[in-house]
């Protein structure tokens, strides 16, 4: 194995005896603690990833959540939910699991890597269970529209590999990378959007000038959502506010050239947040985002709860129940089954994405910005 896989993997192993992750353990997380505690996240450093500069600054949009509710008085009475609601089970608190991917190939190579197969039944798995995709973006920013009764989950693919996405001949995706089977488990399964977020580095899928703008822009026009990975994929923890901000600003300039459209979120190489959050958050006229991701451990909180930090996102490795960093009970199988015995602990949408919907008694947990749009039953 190598050696920053066993680096990362000794982090991992100590944070659970630290308590940082308890299964079924919703309230108490400490964000800035878990920002301190990023290095998690056991991606591999791509050597061959290409640096090329930036076109230069473009504007990019303010930061901010979806529009809140009118504030209601603490004391005032909430509405009851709609019967559909709350035949559905509906509870807008509970956890979503956001999924972290990296490479995706025909055969695992590596300890971070998902062959075509796992990914094929993982999704397959998600969407028998009644979950839904949603984007990094909406999430984040509480823009979550599922039908009643299913789950959002997020699925998040770093360092846009060759085998996130490609395009064949016809311009459809190739049938073998994760784009190829998301298309193919939502069409296996009504209800299962195709949809995922992909973090970027400087070499884009392995794109090159035109391709790489044609392939962005083909996802984007189909419902896929692009997210800043930085440059070149450093340790922004031990960097400078400067260097940072090119780092991130960098890549964004790339996605903008190509595009003409800003990223959404920020997800922090090996899940490292640098000395100070604002440097990666925002740059005047050049980069500002919805949230930024961690690396994994446990189910995100739901954006409408008082817990929720949108700086720090946590995220679940997808594996299975292996031994390696604890995957028995951390990662995305183990996470799964541990939702699926407890569904009182999921989120479960109440169809409408005006309305905020819990069971009676959980209401205190609401973050008062979402007051206004709650409903209990």
């Amino acid at each position: 194995m190598p050696l920053l896989h066993k680096i990362a993997g000794v982090v991992v192993v100590c944070a659970v005896v630290l308590g940082l992750v308890l299964p079924g353990a919703r309230r108490g997380d400490d964000g800035n603690e878990a920002r301190r505690a990023g290095a998690a996240e056991a991606e591999p450093v791509d050597a061959e990833k290409a640096m090329r500069p930036g076109p230069g600054a473009t504007p990019a949009p303010s930061a901010g959540g979806a529009s809140a509710a009118p504030s209601v008085s603490a004391t005032a009475p909430i509405p009851a939910a709609a019967p559909a609601a709350a035949a559905a089970k509906a509870n807008e608190l509970g956890q979503v699991p956001v999924l972290m991917y990296h490479r995706i190939l025909d055969k695992a190579e590596q300890s971070l890597d998902r062959s075509t197969k796992e990914l094929y039944d993982e999704l397959t798995r998600l969407a028998k269970g009644g979950y839904t995709p949603v984007t990094a973006t909406e999430f984040a920013s509480g823009r979550i529209d599922v039908p009643a009764g299913r789950h959002p989950v997020v699925l998040t693919f770093d360092d846009s590999t060759p085998g996130h996405f490609a395009l064949d001949a016809n311009g459809a995706p190739k049938p073998n990378t994760a784009v190829g089977i998301i298309q193919r488990v939502a069409q296996e399964n009504p209800g299962f959007r195709a949809t995922a977020t992909f973090y970027l580095n400087k070499d884009m899928f392995g794109l090159q000038g035109a391709d790489a703008s044609t392939g962005l822009q083909w996802l984007r026009q189909h419902g896929y959502d692009l997210g800043n990975h930085t440059l070149t994929h450093p340790n922004l923890g031990g960097l400078s506010a400067g260097a940072v901000r090119e780092e991130v600003g960098g890549l964004e300039d790339e996605v903008v050239k190509l595009t003409g459209a800003h990223t959404g979120t920020l997800a922090y190489p090996f899940g490292v947040a640098p000395e100070k959050e604002e440097w990666a958050r925002e740059e005047r006229g050049r980069y500002a985002f919805q949230g930024m991701f961690l690396a994994g451990w446990r189910p995100a909180p739901s954006p409408f709860g008082e817990e929720f930090d949108r700086w720090a996102i946590p995220r679940v490795r997808s594996e299975g129940k292996i031994k390696e960093n604890d995957c028995k009970k951390y990662c995305s199988t183990a996470w799964l089954e541990y939702l699926d015995q407890h569904p009182q602990e999921r989120y479960t949408s109440d169809g409408d994405p005006r309305t905020v919907t819990v069971p009676r008694g959980l209401q205190d947990a609401l973050d008062p910005q979402y007051r206004g749009m709650a409903r209990v039953y």
